[in-house]
């Protein structure tokens, strides 16, 4: 047996039902990185024979963890540990810098890197006059090849004047611009997927995303980014740490 498998410890005398008793210690293994990600989870057979339990059990087990976003199934092929961010509201943090933090290898697939004249509501947020130029990048964020996130940034023409020129990171790029986004405010929301988006995100229409809308601002006080992020609630965490 392998030894996470022989901590796992099932208490039949107890009032909570095996499979909850299950589920509670995969997650807690999990958590603490006995398994990592895109690594394969015991098969229901596996957990069955090894815990002396019943393969409904062990199903049902599973079924909670692929509920909170732990856990893929993937027709066969078994169950795998799935990547999970758990971004700070308090730290400005790049895509690609938390990813690697976490472990995951980070991609981008790009849909669109284009200039053009500013949306009205661009134009408000970004302080911008209706014939200025803003460059827009549009891609999806991937974590161990798996769509995380769907991001849309508007940016002054001033401060990238060449959207083509971002190939991985942007806040990495405009550093090396001499332009680098040192603060912003974030804000977050719930929204359904329309078909487009839940299209490109790889989740059922009208499915829950979080709306992260991020306006950074350069040295000088003047906005330089606004940045849209649809991430999918299976895979994203978001933590903030209060203090008395």
């Amino acid at each position: 047996m392998a030894p996470t498998l022989s901590r796992l410890k099932l208490d039949a005398g107890r009032s909570t039902p095996l499979y909850r008793q299950l589920a509670q210690q995969l997650v807690e293994a999990i958590e603490a990185g006995d398994w990592e990600t895109g690594e394969a989870l015991p098969s229901e057979r596996v957990l069955a024979e090894s815990l002396n339990i019943s393969r409904i059990t062990a199903r049902k087990a599973l079924d909670r963890l692929v509920a909170l976003g732990l856990i893929q199934r993937t027709h066969g092929s078994g169950t795998f540990i799935a990547p999970r961010l758990n971004q700070s509201l308090t730290r400005l943090t790049s895509f690609t810098e938390l990813l690697v933090q976490r472990g995951h290898r980070p991609s981008s697939r790009w849909l669109s890197r284009c200039s053009g004249t500013p949306t009205v509501e661009e134009s408000l947020r970004l302080g911008l006059s209706a014939d200025h130029q803003v460059s827009r990048l549009k891609r999806l964020r991937l974590a161990d090849d798996v769509v995380v996130a769907v991001e849309e940034s508007c940016l002054p023409s001033r401060v990238l004047p060449d959207p083509e020129s971002v190939t991985h990171s942007l806040y990495r790029h405009l550093d090396e611009l001499g332009t680098p986004i040192v603060r912003a405010l974030q804000h977050v929301s719930a929204i359904n997927a329309d078909a487009e988006l839940a299209q490109l995100a790889e989740v059922p229409p009208a499915q829950a995303l979080l709306m992260m809308t991020r306006l950074g601002y350069l040295a000088d006080g003047r906005p330089g980014e606004l940045t849209v992020t649809y991430c999918r609630t299976d895979y994203y965490d978001f933590m903030v740490e209060l203090t008395q």
